[in-house]
């Protein structure tokens, strides 16, 4: 495969003006060409190469830069956009008010949660007020747990939410850090009772201190009652779900909004890939929609294609090869794919002790000093724990089992190089 791209590009500019400058077919060809996440085979990059040539890949023109491989979404994008969507949700198997299938669901990728956040934030807003009037604006409340990502709240000032009207709902040990629908449902009651109007609820699948995974069902329940926009953030955990034995910590997403998870925690592509899908695309494209003249096309007025400027907070389409070239070549079945997340806790059991928390944050130093291997740190509930997270292709299980000799020997020599007298 490599023998074969780098050829075209090296032959490319040598017959770069023989080559017709706009794409010789109609929108849509690409989805067709690519009907399944197979891994890819070198007849089919041939292929594509070929349709290069001939210009017959919708976007692409011929006085743009050759390296079509390193930034295939940019040619075709839309197209590309939407099969490796339409993949994704089949591998995670989201209902099909989430597809393109349906009558208004959809999906586009960005390049951070916290743009996922912004644009849902701003569509849930946009939508709300138009409902209750403009008066309302600074009424709006949202919603999340304590150990939702901070994203979430620098999100929400972004969007021009108030900022005392953030709500966070404490979590606790007992229920495993999760977010509390009876609790939920008692906040919004005091907020309602004082006039302010419930707009949005951040539901986590994998929180970043703990992977605490929140009760999708329950909390949809909650936020339907009082019409709120519900958007599941699975940054970290989504790709998990991807296999079989994790779906079922999605159990429940029939009932958001929209939800979103990080292609480039865990599945393999690098920084930065935000998958976003919502049930009503109309909604999050009306407050994001521009109208330019030279923006305009025939294929964006006929309503037959995404215009995906419209779908992101920036005006043009970023280049997401990555992620469709990673399933081509992985496929759906490959193993090799996944990983999982481990947590160190370290300390008298999980019981606040400052003088453990002292200790564990010197033995994270420690850890780290060696350049043997690098982990960093949370606090929960007041217990400073440190964070080992595996993720990488060439991670073995003799890694992670040096990994943990480390921390056992850093600590031991902690514990037992007698203190010097003063």
């Amino acid at each position: 495969m490599s023998h074969m791209i780098i050829d075209f590009l090296a032959d490319y500019f040598q017959n770069i003006e023989n080559y017709p400058v706009r794409s010789q077919v109609n929108p849509g060809y690409l989805l067709e060409s690519l009907p399944d996440h197979a891994p890819m085979q070198p007849e089919s990059i041939e292929t594509i190469l070929k349709d290069v040539h001939r210009n017959i890949i919708p976007g692409i023109t011929h006085w743009q830069s050759p390296n079509f491989f390193a930034h295939f979404a940019s040619s075709g994008s839309t197209a590309s956009f939407i099969v490796v969507m339409e993949w994704l949700s089949k591998l995670l198997q989201l209902p099909k008010s989430f597809s393109f299938s349906s009558d208004s669901g959809g999906g586009v990728l960005h390049s951070t949660t916290c743009e996922a956040f912004v644009c849902t934030l701003l569509a849930a807003k946009e939508k709300i007020l138009d409902q209750i009037g403009r008066d309302y604006a600074e009424k709006l409340v949202v919603y999340c747990s304590d150990q939702t990502h901070f994203s979430f709240q620098k999100s929400v000032k972004i969007v021009g939410i108030n900022p005392k009207n953030i709500r966070h709902v404490l979590t606790s040990k007992s229920t495993n850090f999760q977010l509390s629908p009876q609790s939920l449902d008692e906040m919004i009651k005091r907020d309602v009772e004082v006039g302010l109007v419930p707009m949005y609820l951040c539901a986590t699948v994998g929180t970043t201190s703990t992977t605490a995974v929140d009760p999708l069902g329950p909390l949809t329940e909650v936020a339907s009652a009082y019409n709120m926009w519900v958007h599941v953030d699975a940054a970290y955990a989504g790709s998990a779900c991807i296999c079989p034995e994790f779906r079922h910590f999605l159990n429940g997403i029939e009932g958001a909004s929209s939800f979103s998870f990080n292609a480039h925690i865990w599945l393999l592509t690098n920084l930065a890939c935000c998958c976003l899908w919502v049930k009503d695309k109309y909604v999050l494209t009306k407050p994001l929609t521009t109208n330019s003249e030279y923006l305009k096309n025939k294929a964006t007025d006929s309503g037959h294609v995404v215009d995906y400027k419209d779908a992101d907070i920036i005006t043009r389409v970023k280049p997401r090869s990555k992620l469709w070239m990673l399933l081509r070549s992985y496929g759906a079945t490959d193993t090799s794919m996944w990983f999982v997340s481990e947590f160190v806790p370290i300390g008298k059991k999980y019981d606040y002790d400052p003088e453990a928390n002292e200790f564990n944050e010197k033995l994270l130093e420690s850890v780290n000093a060696t350049g043997c291997a690098y982990m960093t740190h949370s606090v929960v509930g007041g217990v400073y724990f440190i964070r080992f997270a595996v993720g990488a292709t060439l991670t073995e299980d003799r890694h992670v089992a040096m990994a943990w000799e480390l921390v056992k020997n850093q600590a031991t020599s902690m514990l037992y190089t007698p203190t010097p007298k003063l």
